[in-house]
């Protein structure tokens, strides 16, 4: 079993025929002051398992400020099930719906450990100040 990918989205769901939807993807927010609190992100992150999986594994959750402080934490109990005949692999799409407190300007890291398996993290840089005014090329010039 292992971390497929981990990220920072606007919106996730799974559809009535088993598909992961993922809207928004972003790594970067900026705030207007602090403290502040970034309200209602999602952070999915896709497991991979194989029947050999089955069974319940624990799985942490941890969001990690600059400065390396916890600012909170989540346990849970992951349970795989076994996969119907003939597949060798399982898709377990997890979705967390989260408000998530900024103490400072930084890279923080949200840390997804199952098991004692090594953790995998996802960055959101958290920027602050004035926003800088998006410039649009000039007529006829490409922007790469």
């Amino acid at each position: 079993m292992h971390v497929s990918f981990a990220l920072f989205a606007d919106a996730a769901n799974i559809s009535q025929e088993g598909k992961l939807n993922i809207l928004g993807i972003f790594d970067a927010v900026h705030v207007g002051q602090l403290p502040a609190l970034h309200p209602r992100a999602t952070f999915v992150v896709r497991i991979k398992a194989t029947p050999s999986d089955a069974g319940g594994h624990p799985m942490l959750v941890r969001w990690i400020n600059p400065r390396g402080a916890e600012l909170w934490r989540s346990e849970a109990e992951l349970e795989v099930g076994a996969p119907p005949p003939g597949s060798t692999e399982l898709d377990m799409p997890v979705i967390l719906q989260l408000d998530l407190p900024l103490d400072m300007l930084g890279d923080y890291r949200m840390t997804v450990t199952l098991g004692d398996r090594p953790e995998v993290a996802s960055v959101l840089h958290v920027r602050g100040g004035a926003p800088q005014p998006v410039v649009p090329p000039p007529s006829g010039q490409l922007v790469s």
